[in-house]
């Protein structure tokens, strides 16, 4: 399975079970996926799309690799040490990395 399909599988869930992002602001997340391409996933009004092109100014662009974008779906990912060895890089407010981390945990259950 590839790292977008796995994405796809995660905004199914989100969308399936909206009550983790129902109070949640506007947000765009950008995810640069190394050798490979960019795509986004946009929180708006109590529902998550994906978009495999460049639709917003992202809040937060993650720059990692397929295989640790895979693990960061699956919440499999330390993502302190990852960010710490420069295996993710973060543009934008840390605080919005770790506030997707935890929605992430959120749907790991689902």
């Amino acid at each position: 399975m590839s790292a977008i399909e796995e994405m796809k599988l995660f905004v199914n869930k989100v969308n399936n079970h909206p009550e983790h992002i129902a109070e949640e602001k506007r947000r765009g997340f950008q995810f640069d996926i190394k050798n490979d391409r960019s795509v986004q996933i946009i929180i708006e009004e109590g529902s998550i799309t994906l978009y495999e092109e460049k639709k917003v100014e992202p809040d937060l662009t993650l720059t990692l690799s397929e295989g640790d974008l895979m693990k960061l779906l699956k919440d499999e990912l330390n993502t302190t040490m990852a960010f710490m060895t420069g295996k993710v890089k973060v543009d934008g407010k840390i605080g919005l990395a770790l506030k997707l981390q935890e929605l992430v945990r959120k749907y790991q259950s689902i």
